[in-house]
């Protein structure tokens, strides 16, 4: 046994069993030792943005990390984008990312760089096995990290040498930390000031929108508080049988408006909410002024504890309410639309499916739609750096192999981690992806008004604008091994993802908008 084996046998005896790689020669030890731990499943990507997002889909569902293999500094750094929105969803991920050898540092050979400094903003955790002795107690100090509570991305450095030496030592066993419940004395401070208030709201973010916590909130929303979650959820249910928050709008007028007159909020697993961006003369939080902010559990808390302890002390309802299912019967007609197209989404999601939602501007005419479509999950983009909706996909697919995945894209996110589509069809995953072609960044368009920049000119429309030339989306997905069709009416795109829903197998619709 080597370094490699001892990471990797450490990775599988703490059911670590998914790595999605982009290996360079300094990882070469680790692509070897994979022959002999056939547990763990090897997940090539073409770029290693493709592989840290589906390693944080594969979290969000599989509710354990998956690693990823990264080549040095720069592989970290080509990662590092889908790394951010992982940070944001909470989701444990354990980034190996090889480096030179020990003593191979001091010569700063041109792929050498700083690698702790490179990886330390987005990792919870970070360390170097540096001898081959320890690689397998740093493993399970990664993964345990990993957990947090609330979770994210760790990185562990694997030097070329610590891979390639003996190493005489078992796998090591990574405690998984426990959450704890907030005190009564917190439970009672905050079922009395609900009781006081005039227009209380609580509002839900990371483990309190998952759907033992909905269960829960449903009670209070029973009787008679309002619930909201955060704008963006790592993973929530959505659909007939499940309670649905209200979300806090993305935009920061819209939400002050929403909040008129709220004289308390109630965050539970959240914190203070804030505008995406500053915008001139308009406010950064989004608390309204005046309103008074109480914590009933952290993030490292037990949420579904705590709101099961509130509902019990404020004497709320057994149950609370939850979607009917409501879809349309027959397909919609005329031209293609976000609106359209959410219908016939609605009307063919299968039970059980899960949604990795990057649609951007699109999104709104989807999530309408489904809202009393069969139960479902939805993988949001936590982080606000475009390009994920098909990284996630792949890792759902992965975790979730029973499940239906749709990835919903818009197309200047799309272009991001098209690479994604070759994995899809090189593991023959059953995902189905919709890109939304307008062909404009759509959202800086209207983001170029709000910030008071005006409307874009010529030069300026040249960095919003995706039409020239006009990406063959059909023509792409099918080079990258994935069946391909354009939808350009309601009818259309209606017939194309039914027929998606009833196969298996990747696909690929594009709604040209």
């Amino acid at each position: 046994m080597n370094g490699a084996d001892a990471l990797i046998e450490t990775l599988v005896a703490n059911e670590v069993t998914a790595c999605f790689a982009n290996p360079g020669t300094s990882e070469m030890q680790f692509v070897s030792a994979l022959d002999r731990q056939l547990a763990m499943r090897p997940v090539l990507c073409l770029f290693e943005g493709v592989a840290t997002g589906a390693a944080d889909g594969y979290g969000r569902m599989a509710g354990k990390p998956a690693c990823t293999l990264l080549h040095l500094g720069p592989g970290y750094g080509n990662g590092l984008a889908n790394l951010h929105n992982a940070r944001r969803a909470f989701t444990p991920i354990v980034n190996v990312i090889g480096d030179h050898a020990t003593y191979h540092r001091q010569y700063d050979a041109p792929l050498n760089s700083d690698i702790p400094t490179i990886v330390g903003p987005n990792s919870l955790w970070v360390r170097s096995a540096d001898s081959p002795e320890t690689v397998a107690a740093i493993t399970a100090e990664a993964i345990t990290a990993s957990y947090g509570p609330p979770g994210g991305p760790v990185s562990l450095i694997l030097p070329a040498d610590a891979a390639w030496l003996e190493a005489d030592s078992e796998p090591v066993k990574a405690p998984v930390p426990v959450r704890h419940a907030p005190s009564g004395e917190t439970v009672e401070a905050m079922a009395k000031a609900l009781r006081a208030a005039a227009k209380p709201v609580l509002l839900l973010g990371s483990q309190a929108t998952n759907a033992a916590a909905l269960v829960q909130a449903s009670r209070l929303a029973a009787a008679g508080y309002r619930v909201l979650t955060d704008t963006f959820i790592a993973r929530q249910p959505r659909g007939a049988g499940v309670f649905r928050p209200g979300a806090m709008p993305y935009f920061a007028e819209a939400a002050l408006a929403d909040l008129a007159g709220v004289d308390l909020m109630i965050y539970v697993g959240t914190v203070v909410p804030v505008a995406f961006f500053a915008y001139p003369d308009r406010p950064s939080v989004l608390a309204p002024e005046g309103c008074e902010t109480l914590t009933l559990c952290t993030r490292q808390e037990d949420s579904v504890a705590a709101l099961t302890a509130l509902g019990d002390a404020l004497g709320a309802p057994a149950t609370g309410p939850v979607q009917p299912l409501t879809i349309a019967e027959a397909s919609p007609t005329g031209p293609l639309t976000p609106q359209s197209a959410g219908i016939s989404i609605a009307r063919h999601l299968l039970e059980g499916a899960v949604i990795c939602d990057d649609s951007v501007t699109s999104g709104g005419g989807v999530a309408a739609a489904c809202a009393t479509a069969r139960p479902h999950d939805v993988l949001a983009l936590t982080g606000g750096a475009i390009g994920v909706g098909m990284p996630l996909a792949i890792g759902a697919g992965v975790a979730a192999p029973a499940s239906k995945i749709v990835s919903l894209n818009g197309d200047g996110a799309a272009m991001y981690t098209v690479q994604s589509l070759w994995t899809m069809a090189r593991e023959n995953l059953d995902v189905t992806v919709v890109v939304f072609a307008n062909h404009s960044y759509r959202i800086l368009n209207i983001e170029m008004g709000r910030t008071g920049a005006g409307n874009p000119g010529p030069s300026a429309s040249k960095l919003l604008d995706l039409g020239d030339p006009r990406i063959d989306w059909v023509s792409l997905a099918k080079s990258l091994g994935v069946p391909a069709v354009r939808c350009a009416t309601a009818e259309e795109f209606d017939a194309a993802f039914a027929r998606a829903m009833n196969e298996s197998g990747p696909k690929f619709i594009e709604a040209a908008i």
